[in-house]
C-alpha cells in the first residue's frame, strides 16, 4: 500500500520548520511513501523545494502560480499523488517515526476509508501551567475528552481528526471532491476553520462512514510562544467557537460531536476536577479550574456570535432569492 504525505508552504518565515516537517515524512518507518511539496503561490518556496529535493525519488513538488490558501494547495497535492493512501500533515508539525506504519496497520485491520490519529504537544517555549488539557485543542493538540467514550487513548470510530493528522483513500477523497474550498483561508470567511471537520461530515453522509483514529499514530504540533499566550488563546476560543455554529450550516449534524465533548466535560472532567481540588488544594488546580469555565463562556460567546451572524447571511440570501 502506497502512501503519499501531502505538506504545504506558502512563506519562508515557516520554511525551517517545514524543512523539519519534511524529513520527519522522509525518515518514516514504513518504506514505501511519496512526499508531496506544495508552494502555495511563493515563488522562493518553490525554488528551495526544487533545490533541495528535485533529486528525491520520493518526493513530488506542486507550485501554484498564485496564494490559493490551504485547503485548495492540499487538494492540488491529493490530485497529483500516486498513492493509494493520502494523508495531509502541517508545516509546523513533526511526524513520529511510525506515524505511517500506524496508519496503514489501521487501514489494513479496519477496512478504513479514512484513518487519523494523535496529536502531541512540541512545547516550544514551555507548557503553560494555566492552560487545561481539556482545552489542547485550542493549540491543535488532541485533548482531554477526545475520543471514543472520551477518551483519547482509545482507538475507534470519530467524525474527525485534527487536519494535520488526517488521511483517506485516495479514491474516496476525490470521489468526495476534495475539501471544501470556501471554508476558512483566503477564500470565504477568513475567520472560519473546520475543513477537516466539513469533509469528514460529507464522508459520513456519503459513505456511511466515519474516521477511524488511532492514537498510535502520533504527530507533535510544534506549540510556538505565542499561542500560549492568554490574550491569544481567549481569541481563538472565540473564533472556535464561531466556527462550530458555522460548521452547523455547511454540516447539521455537526452538533452531535460537540455535544459529546461537553457531556463528557461537564459530567466528568469537571467533578474530577472539583473532587481533586478537595483531596489535594492547590492553586494550580484552582487556576485550571476558573480557565475551565473561563475559556467554556468564550468558546459559548463564540457559538451565539455565530448564531448571529449565520442567522444574518441566512437572511440575507433569502432576501436576494425572494428579489431575483
Amino acid at each position: 500500500m502506497r502512501v503519499s504525505i501531502v505538506l504545504c508552504e506558502h512563506t519562508l518565515e515557516r520554511y525551517e520548520d517545514c524543512q523539519a516537517c519534511a524529513e520527519s515524512v522522509l525518515t518514516q518507518s514504513y518504506e514505501n511513501i511519496e512526499l508531496v511539496l506544495v508552494a502555495d503561490g511563493n515563488e522562493a518556496v518553490c525554488a528551495r523545494f526544487r533545490d533541495e529535493y528535485r533529486d528525491n525519488p520520493h518526493v513530488m513538488i506542486e507550485c501554484n502560480d498564485t496564494n490559493v490558501g490551504l485547503l485548495e494547495s492540499r487538494n492540488r497535492g491529493a490530485k497529483a499523488a500516486s498513492g493509494d493512501i493520502v494523508a495531509f500533515i502541517d508545516d509546523d508539525a513533526i511526524a513520529d517515526t511510525d506515524w505511517v506504519t500506524a496508519l496503514v496497520s489501521s487501514y489494513e485491520s479496519e477496512d478504513a476509508l479514512a484513518v487519523g490519529g494523535q496529536m502531541t504537544p512540541a512545547w516550544i517555549a514551555g507548557k503553560p501551567t494555566f492552560l487545561p488539557a481539556e482545552f489542547y485543542w485550542l493549540v491543535g493538540v488532541t485533548h482531554e475528552g477526545f475520543g471514543p467514550g472520551g477518551n483519547k487513548d482509545v482507538s475507534g470510530e470519530v467524525r474527525n481528526t485534527f487536519g494535520s493528522n488526517l488521511s483517506f483513500r485516495r479514491d474516496i477523497f476525490l470521489e468526495l471532491g476534495g475539501f471544501d474550498t470556501n471554508i476558512g483561508g483566503r477564500q470565504g470567511d477568513t475567520n472560519l476553520q473546520g475543513g477537516e471537520t466539513e469533509l469528514c461530515a460529507r464522508l459520513g453522509q456519503q459513505f456511511n462512514r466515519q474516521v477511524f483514529y488511532n492514537p498510535q499514530a502520533k504527530v507533535a504540533h510544534k506549540v510556538f510562544e505565542y499561542r500560549t499566550q492568554l490574550s491569544w488563546l481567549i481569541d481563538r476560543a472565540f473564533w472556535q467557537g464561531y466556527s462550530k455554529r458555522g460548521m452547523e450550516t455547511f454540516t447539521p449534524d455537526s452538533s452531535t460531536e460537540e455535544t459529546a465533548f461537553l457531556r463528557v466535560l461537564l459530567t466528568q472532567r469537571l467533578p474530577q476536577r472539583v473532587r481533586h481540588i478537595f483531596s489535594h488544594p492547590s492553586v494550580y488546580e484552582l487556576v485550571q479550574l476558573m480557565t475551565v469555565f473561563g475559556f467554556t463562556l468564550v468558546v459559548g460567546l463564540g457559538y451565539l456570535y455565530g448564531i448571529y451572524k449565520w442567522g444574518l447571511r441566512w437572511r440575507r440570501k433569502q432576501n436576494r432569492v425572494m428579489i431575483g
